[in-house]
């Protein structure tokens, strides 16, 4: 399932870039659709990724306000979009997933954005998610219930 739920991260972290830099005008429920026609995902990763994906534009103000605590001395809106779609996804994942021990959601970030981005931003997510980890309160492994 780990492959799934990758892949799922992968896709959901392309929508999120895809949408702060792309087309305007384009309803989420269009957009998704138009992203489903187009990728070749089976539907398990899409139906992780859809999760994902509308739950992090319902708290995006929410995790923004997390992730502008996180990366003191450093405005969030300067990082490379891709960078700070992979943060978003992730910080919402370590709040807000039960499915998702907050360590993995940490590791999986790293993965994702040495597959979107650049190794060196799998340092920076690194970085800023274990400062994140320290402060959440949620058990590092434990999780309540599985999604997928």
């Amino acid at each position: 399932m780990a492959g799934k739920r990758r892949e799922g991260r992968i896709l959901a972290a392309q929508f999120l870039y895809m949408r702060e830099v792309g087309v305007e005008g384009v309803s989420l429920d269009q957009a998704l659709k138009d992203l489903w026609e187009q990728t070749e995902a089976e539907k398990p990763a899409q139906e992780f990724a859809e999760k994902r994906i509308r739950s992090v534009i319902e708290k995006q103000s929410e995790v923004d306000a997390e992730l502008r605590k996180l990366v003191t001395n450093w405005d969030p809106e300067r990082m490379a979009p891709v960078d700070r779609a992979i943060l978003r996804l992730a910080l919402w994942e370590m709040k807000f997933a039960d499915d998702v021990p907050p360590i993995s959601a940490l590791n999986e970030a790293i993965e994702v954005a040495k597959a979107l981005s650049t190794e060196e931003s799998g340092r920076f997510v690194n970085g800023v998610l274990d400062r994140a980890r320290a402060t959440l309160g949620r058990p590092e492994r434990e999780i309540t219930r599985s999604t997928l």
